[in-house]
């Protein structure tokens, strides 16, 4: 049986459930409290994290090597273009969410707010949230400007940044730390994501002790 091992707020695992989903791949989806450092896990990536795909008798981690390992064998549909110039752009953004986005904004709001909590690492630093929540705007902007000048993040198709950039945002919207008035491109966009079939099972998930807002799972917020 093919497994992920993952954690339902983690925008990492939420990218490589959108690629598998898109690619029709089955999988069990195991969440994995890797905080705890369990020897079993470790020894499934000695890095101690999330996410991990049990694919035909392979241990992969790492997100995006799993995402470009997918991508490779099982190139239907695609999710990176044919040419250099295109895959660059989407490796580009890809990098800008998982790097950039990930440490101003993802590892300031719902880290602080959620994962502080069920590690029971302490109370919100309301100096990172407030950084955070000001970051936010910065980036939906950043993506508003490149919307009104491409059908889709990278291009005119979608692509995996598409995917990278909704993991992130849907995080956030999980604990409504996205201002969806701030940008109707944006939100249609986001919209039009979160409406493939793939989206299904993100949308799916409850966080004991962390219920979702009501607009949360609405195909038309």
């Amino acid at each position: 049986m093919n497994r992920l091992f993952h954690v339902p707020l983690s925008p990492f695992c939420r990218k490589v459930r959108l690629v598998l989903a898109e690619k029709r791949i089955e999988v069990e989806l195991v969440e994995e409290r890797y905080w705890e450092r369990d020897p079993e896990f470790l020894r499934r990536n000695p890095a101690g994290k999330v996410p991990v795909l049990k694919l035909g008798g392979r241990m992969m981690a790492e997100s995006l090597p799993i995402c470009e390992y997918l991508e490779e064998t099982v190139p239907e549909p695609p999710l990176l273009p044919e040419d250099p110039d295109g895959r660059y752009e989407v490796r580009r953004l890809v990098g800008w969410f998982d790097d950039v986005f990930h440490h101003e904004v993802t590892a300031k709001l719902l880290y602080e707010r959620v994962n502080k909590k069920v590690m029971k690492k302490g109370f919100p630093d309301s100096g990172n949230v407030k950084a955070g929540a000001k970051a936010v705007k910065y980036h939906l902007d950043y993506m508003a400007w490149l919307l009104d000048r491409r059908r889709w993040l990278a291009g005119d198709v979608m692509t995996l940044a598409d995917f990278t950039a909704a993991a992130h945002l849907s995080c956030l919207d999980y604990i409504s730390d996205v201002d969806w008035n701030r940008s109707e491109t944006v939100r249609d966009w986001y919209a039009k994501i979160k409406s493939r079939p793939a989206f299904r099972s993100i949308l799916a998930d409850q966080v004991p002790g962390f219920p979702p807002p009501a607009h949360y799972a609405d195909l038309d917020f």
